[in-house]
């Protein structure tokens, strides 16, 4: 079978994103707007070429050492940017990407490239039939055959009204491609080399030019300006949300929940309403995450349990754990197997073990915590000096009573326990008891002496 060279084109300037960063790169549902050509071409294509502009360095190190990457200098239209590609480009067939249309699929390209290969057609155009064609170039056909395409700008009024609209994918014979493209002129309003043009071209030399349309029409909605954006980000959200869905997911309320591309979950799982999840982040089965939860490259495992409104960052929590309500893990943490993680805690960079619990009202920060640990209410890790931040370590099944203050670097011995109120500044040894607080100190009759005190006549 002859190769396949996907040619992306990212070169444009997107100053309708009125922002300093390139447009593709703009994230979508966890990923920049140009990796989802990216990974459409790595599963057809032989090789990628990926056509940027001057100072797109950011672009060209996203794609990976895999895309062959082109600069277009002077952005003078799509058919000058293809052109840039061809000293990269093998022969065989050529199918062209944009880098801002985001929602094709990779069947519909599958079944693009099928149709070009098996008609031998010099040129196969991906079109889809929309309501509202504005904006978009339209497909002018004679014999069921496309004849050319004509940009919205230079449309008659009877042009304007076809509802067939050019993606701007297509696909051609690499040796039509090239001879097509010496013949384009620039002599339009924009005075760009157009890619369209080619299709006239082809067509007024005879070539067979076939066009396919793309099942669903929103698979053409490309990106442009926030608003654009904001609308296809809308449509991949419901996307995935319908793909977890459809793997055995629960998901209560799809218009309040944002869960990202780069998201996995098991099946069985349930999702409550205002849930965020993102990142490289892999749910387990079975598991239960509760209202309001924001959930960002967290490894989770099953059976888990999340409370209602619980923020975790970059941390491990093992299976049947349960975290919350309002617990908030910091990056680094890890919670392990039946643990508890209760309200108004919070973990940064510390280990919690096997079915130990730190049920409510607390901050551990940089520690260790063993096997069958209990830390009472209150109980805060002393961590930072000043300087730096020091460790604190709790052995299996010691007891931390409410309102105590481990001023680190300490450590709890196995089984020891710690009295509630204390502030411990040294270790303490395994099955000890440890109690740091100030003698309790009673005077009888004070209240009385004071309240007559007070009574007193002044001066």
């Amino acid at each position: 079978m002859e190769s396949l060279t996907a040619v992306i084109l990212a070169a444009g300037e997107g100053k309708r994103m009125r922002s300093r960063q390139p447009k593709v790169l703009h994230p979508l549902c966890g990923r920049a707007l140009i990796a989802y050509p990216l990974r459409t071409a790595r599963s057809l294509a032989d090789r990628i070429v990926l056509v940027v502009g001057p100072n797109a360095a950011d672009v060209v190190a996203l794609a990976g050492p895999d895309v062959r990457p082109v600069v277009q200098a002077e952005r003078l239209g799509s058919g000058h940017a293809v052109l840039q590609a061809r000293p990269e480009c093998a022969d065989g067939t050529i199918l062209v990407l944009p880098g801002d249309m985001p929602l094709l699929s990779v069947e519909t390209i599958e079944r693009l490239v099928a149709h070009h290969r098996k008609s031998r057609a010099a040129a196969t155009v991906l079109t889809a039939v929309v309501p509202e064609p504005q904006g978009y170039g339209r497909v002018l056909r004679q014999g069921g055959r496309v004849k050319r395409i004509v940009e919205d700008r230079d449309a008659t009024d009877a042009e304007k009204k076809i509802v067939e609209i050019n993606t701007s994918v297509y696909c051609f014979a690499a040796g039509r491609l090239w001879s097509a493209l010496g013949k384009v002129r620039s002599d339009n309003d924009q005075g760009e080399y157009y890619l369209t043009d080619v299709i006239g071209v082809l067509s007024r030399a005879g070539a067979r030019v076939d066009a396919i349309a793309a099942s669903d029409p929103s698979e053409a909605v490309g990106v442009n300006d926030r608003k654009q954006l904001a609308a296809v980000t809308a449509i991949q959200r419901r996307r995935i949300l319908d793909r977890l869905m459809e793997g055995g997911v629960t998901i209560l309320d799809p218009a309040s929940t944002y869960i990202e591309d780069t998201v996995t979950i098991g099946a069985d799982t349930t999702i409550y309403p205002n849930v965020v999840i993102e990142g490289q982040s892999a749910i387990g089965s079975e598991c239960v995450v509760g209202a309001g939860n924001h959930v960002s490259a967290c490894t989770i495992g099953d059976r888990v349990t999340l409370l209602p409104y619980c923020v975790l960052r970059e941390s491990v929590i093992e299976e049947a754990a349960t975290l919350g309500p309002f617990c908030h893990l910091r990056p680094l943490s890890h919670v392990g197997p039946k643990a508890k993680v209760g309200n108004f805690v919070e973990l940064k960079k510390s280990k919690i073990g096997r079915g130990s619990k730190v049920p409510h009202l607390s901050y551990v920060g940089d520690a260790t915590v063993g096997e069958g640990v209990n830390i009472g209410a209150g109980t805060i890790t002393c961590n930072y000096d000043g300087v730096h931040k020091h460790e604190t370590k709790i052995a299996d099944r010691a007891f931390i009573g409410t309102n105590t203050s481990l001023v680190a670097p300490v450590t709890v011995g196995e089984g020891a326990y710690i009295g509630a109120g204390s502030t411990i500044t040294k270790d303490v040894p395994p099955g000890a008891l440890a109690v740091g607080r100030a003698p309790q100190v009673v005077k009888e009759g004070w209240a009385a002496r004071k309240a007559k005190k007070r009574e007193e006549p002044r001066g």
